[in-house]
């Protein structure tokens, strides 16, 4: 994509038609068209964010410095860029752009895709330490954390895999952008947006008063590849500057459960049991594939109804078959445009034919997903101090203030 946008550097932009008849422009629902300057300034506040939330968390361990760069974030790409194009939302664009010959990504929205990936394989999840807008308007209302139960914890983080792969197949399948459709904090930024996804906005923020971060922890696909990204960082945000003295403090503060403990006491178990236990779900990563594909593969009639040519055909179809009248605006509008039926049936099969491929690679990845989490759990390391957890871990340095090792050293400094 970046090799064929150096070709297509610049996209090609239309003036809008001039008419003669009195029309008015209605305004606009969606924010207009930037100059192309802007997006590219937009660009260089990305790196320069995403570089001074690195430096923040790993050298200056700041999180004083860290919430100072979320309301920036905030303001920026929240409510002045009015959170368009976000990171969040360019999973689509790309998607799109995988899958179909005739869309073009435009260039900013595939980097600003490509940037975060590429900060969080180096340094973590800094873009949702202070970067991302989405993020900091949560993390500014996180005032009384309360932890979930594990079992509930659990569940709720397997959510944001399914949304990522339901997203990417309606782009891909030239649905509709299900993510930026369901954008719960862009009616806030934009100051209008249906009352629905005002008070959904609303209600994340309310429950993100207890539970930091209710978006980004149990929704974002994004944060999906984050984890997977970080969890392979050359260098990652540490609880302490120096040796660990394993004192407990940072145990439960950190609201993510993104602390791992130390297991310095943790009885040994019997080696060939550990062998046993990881070869069996290593075994089982190929049976939880295969019935991820059968289970979404039978499931791809439910999906195709996010397509709108699919629930026009099944409108018209009811009015063929049952005499139910087909009344809504899209059905109007194709009685009105001449097409036949029998094009917008074959047009329905050829789009439940991609879904169907399309939920059969989404069960794979959801089924190697859940089996290597499997595998990843039966693997133990043992730890002499306490660390974050590398994919989990938001480098939001909250960790920091109950480092008795980290205020040490502070006060050395200042003296």
């Amino acid at each position: 994509m970046l090799a064929w946008h150096v070709v297509l550097f610049s996209q090609e932009r239309f003036p809008r038609p001039e008419f003669e008849s009195g029309y008015v422009y209605p305004e606009h629902q969606v924010p207009a068209d930037r100059a192309p300057v802007w997006e590219y300034i937009d660009l260089v506040v990305l790196v320069g964010a995403l570089s001074a939330a690195a430096w923040l968390a790993l050298k200056k361990r700041s999180r004083q410095g860290l919430l100072w760069l979320s309301v920036f974030s905030l303001a920026y790409f929240g409510f002045f860029r009015e959170g368009c194009v976000c990171s969040v939302g360019s999973v689509q664009n790309v998607a799109l752009a995988l899958f179909n010959n005739a869309y073009s990504i435009p260039l900013t929205a595939l980097l600003f895709f490509i940037i975060p990936l590429l900060f969080a394989l180096a340094f973590g999840r800094v873009f949702c330490a202070g970067v991302c807008p989405l993020g900091a308007i949560q993390e500014l209302v996180g005032f009384r954390t309360v932890k979930l139960p594990k079992v509930v914890e659990s569940v709720m983080i397997s959510i944001p895999f399914v949304y990522l792969g339901i997203s990417v197949l309606s782009a891909a399948t030239e649905s509709q952008f299900l993510i930026c459709r369901y954008d719960p904090f862009v009616g806030i930024f934009r100051l209008d947006a249906p009352y629905t996804m005002v008070i959904f906005g609303a209600l994340l923020l309310v429950a993100g008063i207890f539970i930091n971060r209710p978006y980004c922890r149990y929704l974002c696909p994004y944060g999906v590849l984050l984890n997977i990204f970080s969890r392979f960082s050359n260098r990652h945000l540490t609880i302490t500057p120096a040796e660990c003295t394993n004192c407990r403090l940072c145990e439960d503060v950190c609201p993510y459960d993104a602390i791992l403990p130390s297991d310095i006491g943790r009885p040994v178990l019997e080696p060939e049991k550990e062998r046993k236990r990881f070869l069996t779900y290593v075994l089982l990563v190929p049976v939880f594939a295969a019935a991820g594909a059968v289970i979404f593969g039978t499931l791809s009639p439910v999906f195709t109804g996010l397509n709108s040519d699919v629930r026009l055909a099944r409108e018209i179809r009811a009015e063929v078959e049952q005499g139910i009248p087909a009344i809504s605006q899209a059905a109007l509008g194709f009685k009105e445009a001449g097409t036949t039926e029998a094009e917008l049936f074959e047009k329905e099969i050829r789009i439940h034919e991609r879904f169907k491929k399309g939920s059969i690679w989404m069960g794979l990845f959801l089924g190697v997903s859940f089996g290597l989490s499997l595998v990843s759990l039966s693997t133990r390391t043992r730890r002499t101090e306490y660390l974050p957890h590398k994919g989990k871990c938001y480098s939001c340095g909250k960790c920091f203030q109950y480092c008795p090792v980290h205020l040490n050293k502070i006060k050395n400094d200042k003296a």
